[in-house]
């Protein structure tokens, strides 16, 4: 598939005709269901008023839309035929190609929303080369992993209130903190700002209360993913967690990208996930390839405009796939919802240079970052942005995320 000789894109561009992700953007100040080619935002509202998306079961006031709930909901027969109509109409050889264009408008030129209402959010804890680092750092390095790790894909219940699109500032969290060597807490701003280099997938369609999505038919219930970094404040976190868990640490806020690139526009990138030993229960067993060769990044910018990447991961090493996930999730009878949100977790490779928070970058600040301006990072510093990157390539066919980005500000 060619993209038409008069749209041009930038080279080793994320959004090319292989993607055509869907997004929320305001066009005029009103929001509308849009896509992306290279460095243009397609309006989808404009585009069903000139006729060229005669995808049946689509109104125009689904795509009238402050979030992509109403299209999702919609399911993969209208969602997927809206991607491969668009992709018809920027390929080469269109006939309507005049038509589409009129349909775009330049990216910095588009605020996006939160692509999607998250009603609920589940935080996972899915990679074991970081659950293996967090246990060798605060539990016994000869037993990192808990009892039940291997067994059942772990998580949480987290905050979907505080989930931002990326661009939003995020302000240094304050709460409870037990200095070291000390028997009582201080309270104040956390001092330990983290990042957790994540993606998530977006639910594409409910079940009932009391009804469980099987393992093998979880994949028809993915929409699609986003880059997502759930901001940790290691020192609030740790005085808290134990023994319900993330707490003050973590609901201040989520950054998620402003694209949900669709499970279609990965398929090509599907690979192979680790072995898991011991063999899982049934409930959990599946065969074939169910991770995804996605390549990870995360920038630091200081305020000074110095900049290190300062790891570069893979959502291939998940150890826990998102059909587990959501099995998992779902056995008990949890009812599900359209725009749901599931994360993976901090995604951690198996070498140093691949590890996806700072906690482990520095080995809880033991060893610091050293930064192009002379500075160094043990954990994040006022002033300072994250961007997460993430794209998939193979065969010439590149599938990306754009980024995913926020400023630390002071505490309030």
């Amino acid at each position: 598939m060619q993209l038409h000789q008069d749209i041009a894109i930038p080279a080793n561009s994320d959004f090319t005709i292989y993607n055509i992700p869907f997004g929320v953007g305001q066009i005029d100040g009103v929001p509308h269901v849009c896509s992306r080619i290279g460095d243009f935002v397609v309006d989808l509202v404009a585009c069903h008023a000139h006729g060229l998306l005669p995808v049946e079961g689509l109104d125009a006031g689904t795509l009238q839309s402050a979030s992509l709930n109403r299209f999702i909901d919609q399911g993969k027969s209208v969602t997927n035929a809206v991607r491969l109509t668009l992709q018809s109409l920027l390929s080469s050889g269109a006939s309507e190609v005049d038509k589409i264009k009129r349909c775009f408008h330049p990216v910095e030129e588009v605020p996006m929303l939160l692509p999607v209402h998250v009603g609920d959010y589940t935080d996972f804890y899915s990679s074991k080369e970081h659950a293996t680092n967090l246990g060798k750092m605060f539990r016994d390095p000869a037993n990192a992993l808990l009892p039940n790790w291997l067994h059942i894909p772990v998580g949480y219940h987290g905050r979907a209130s505080s989930i931002v699109v990326s661009g939003t500032p995020v302000r240094r969290p304050k709460g409870q903190m037990l200095p070291a060597g000390a028997d009582t807490p201080v309270f104040g701003p956390s001092r330990l700002l983290d990042i957790e280099l994540e993606m998530a997938f977006v639910v594409g369609k409910s079940n009932p209360l009391g009804s469980r999505i099987e393992v093998q038919d979880a994949a028809s219930y993915l929409f699609g993913m986003a880059l997502f970094n759930d901001w940790s404040a290691r020192d609030i976190q740790k005085w808290e967690y134990i023994p319900l868990g993330p707490f003050l640490g973590k609901n201040f806020a989520s950054t998620m990208s402003p694209w949900i690139v669709t499970m279609e526009a990965l398929e090509p990138f599907r690979v192979q996930g680790p072995k898991q030993e011991p063999e899982v229960l049934d409930y959990l067993k599946i065969q074939g390839a169910h991770n995804y060769d996605i390549q990870l990044f995360a920038d630091l910018i200081t305020p000074s405009g110095a900049k290190k990447t300062i790891t570069h991961t893979n959502f291939k090493y998940m150890y826990w796939n998102m059909s587990q996930q959501l099995a998992h999730h779902t056995v008990n009878g949890c009812n599900m919802q359209v725009g749901d949100l599931c994360a993976s977790g901090t995604i951690s490779g198996p070498e140093p240079g691949s590890y996806g928070s700072l906690l482990e970058i520095t080995w809880r600040g033991e060893h610091p970052i050293s930064i192009p301006d002379g500075t160094e990072r043990k954990f994040l510093l006022d002033g300072d942005t994250i961007t997460l990157r993430g794209y998939a390539e193979r065969d010439g066919i590149r599938v990306g995320f754009g980024e995913a980005s926020g400023k630390i500000l002071p505490a309030g």
